[in-house]
């Protein structure tokens, strides 16, 4: 009787592996150095800028942790850091305020297509002691070429400024954890990470990916396109400039991708729960079988 119990452990425990999650992992690879963009929460004396790139889940997964890097100039003192998670428009979005399909454009921009929703479907930060961060300066003195600073994201017809110029600061990874991870169903989103720096002088930049994604990044997979960074300021929201198809502009346009990393596990499908209970009832089954007959 002993062994045959510890056979129907085995094979329950056979049966659970099936259904275990996976390990998780993104990332845009490391930085190119062609473009910094702004993304600061809104705090005293400073309004806020978002910026966004994008990331494709074909799974439910549960992020727990995150990186990013971008360029800190002022005193490099840091306050609050939040992380916005958006869905791509029209989800989340009032598309009755449009022009209407196929381009959804509005007044204020050339188009929405492929951008960020006008609100955000999870966020983290600091301050809800649900996000908590370490840095680590990655280089003292690194500049990027150019760069979309604040005052420089403006309504149509004068979005297109070729960006603001070369920038200098500390390039700093932030390693951000999430007590509350974000648990994502299947779909396409915008990963926006916002840094607060105390100087009234300073700005956190969000440093550029090459695009189409290089090692050590991991491309999407077949399938699934990689968009373009997109940003807006509270003046602009809720609609978004694409950084380089909008603001740097040219003939043809440069396409940001931005820095950063994603980790966590995947979430089994509930079928295959249903199938993991369905084995361990046979399993459970044939093993009282076996118990009657002795």
């Amino acid at each position: 009787m002993h062994a045959r119990l510890h056979t129907l452990a085995v094979l329950a425990a056979l049966c659970a592996g099936q259904v275990a999650a996976d390990p998780f992992f993104f990332s845009t690879g490391n930085t190119d150095g062609q473009m910094a963009a702004a993304s600061r929460p809104s705090t005293a004396g400073k309004f806020e800028i978002e910026t966004g790139d994008d990331f494709v889940l074909s799974s439910e997964a549960v992020i727990n942790s995150a990186t990013f890097v971008g360029l800190v100039t002022g005193n490099a003192t840091i306050g609050d850091v939040r992380v916005e998670i958006y869905r791509v428009f029209p989800k989340d979005s009032d598309v009755g305020r449009t022009s209407g399909p196929p381009t959804f454009s509005t007044s204020q921009v050339p188009t929405r297509v492929n951008s960020p929703s006008d609100v955000a479907l999870e966020d983290r930060d600091t301050g809800s002691g649900n996000l908590s961060f370490t840095t680590s300066v990655l280089n003292g003195s690194f500049t990027a070429l150019n760069s979309v600073q604040p005052g420089g994201i403006h309504p149509q017809p004068g979005q297109t400024t070729g960006g603001e110029g070369a920038i200098t600061g500390e390039e700093v990874q932030f390693n951000v954890t999430f007590s509350t991870p974000f648990d994502l169903p299947a779909d396409h989103y915008f990963f926006i990470p916002q840094v607060e720096v105390i100087d009234a002088n300073g700005n956190f930049f969000w440093l550029s990916a090459p695009k189409p994604i290089v090692p050590p990044g991991t491309p999407f997979s077949p399938g699934a396109t990689d968009l373009q960074a997109w940003t807006r300021d509270q003046f602009l929201d809720p609609d978004w400039l694409r950084v380089g198809k909008d603001i740097v502009g040219g003939s043809p346009a440069p396409a940001f991708n931005m820095t950063f990393s994603l980790t966590g596990e995947t979430v089994p499908e509930p079928s295959s729960y249903i199938l993991l209970g369905s084995a361990l009832l046979a399993c459970a089954a044939a093993g009282r079988k076996k118990l009657r007959k002795a």
